[in-house]
């Protein structure tokens, strides 16, 4: 279902002609910046909030992919097609009902959060041209102020704005 979900936010960001807890208030990662390359399976949620996420990425060859515990290490990695898997904690934190708060209800915080993993694709780096790109484009930019493209799509949504 939320690869659906995913799948749909994706083709009317496109379509549009346009992929935290995401970053902290400062912007830096929560977590320490490094990549696990291998896949896990059964990533399970437990703890408190915040919620924090770990990153599966597709690496472009086939089914394979790699599990990132930061968004900083997916970025590096220039991922563009990633999901979000709960690893800690079972409560949004304010910046997280904020950030699903800014996107009107067009993405939920996991789909938020994929989408912040990602890099060098739609909404990062195509405009803005629709109600929906543009809540998704808010939710992003609060969810996610850390993001490398994060000028562009604070620019595409100005521009949408006017």
């Amino acid at each position: 279902m939320l690869s659906s979900r995913r799948a749909l936010v994706t083709m009317l960001v496109v379509v549009g002609a346009l992929g935290l807890a995401g970053c902290t208030p400062s912007g830096e990662p929560e977590a320490a910046d490094s990549a696990d390359t291998g896949s896990r399976t059964g990533v399970a949620a437990s703890g408190s909030a915040p919620i924090v996420f770990a990153f599966v990425c597709g690496t472009g060859d086939g089914d394979v992919t790699e599990t990132y515990s930061t968004y900083a290490a997916a970025w590096e990695a220039e991922r563009t097609d990633c999901s979000a898997k709960p690893v800690t904690g079972t409560e949004p934190s304010a910046q997280q009902e904020a950030a699903v708060s800014a996107a009107d209800e067009g993405a939920t915080l996991q789909e938020l959060a994929a989408t912040c993993a990602e890099r060098g694709v739609a909404p990062w780096t195509a405009p803005v041209s629709s109600p929906a790109e543009a809540g998704l484009a808010a939710g992003l930019l609060e969810y996610c102020p850390g993001h490398p493209e994060r000028d562009r799509l604070q620019e595409a949504l100005r521009v949408y704005r006017g």
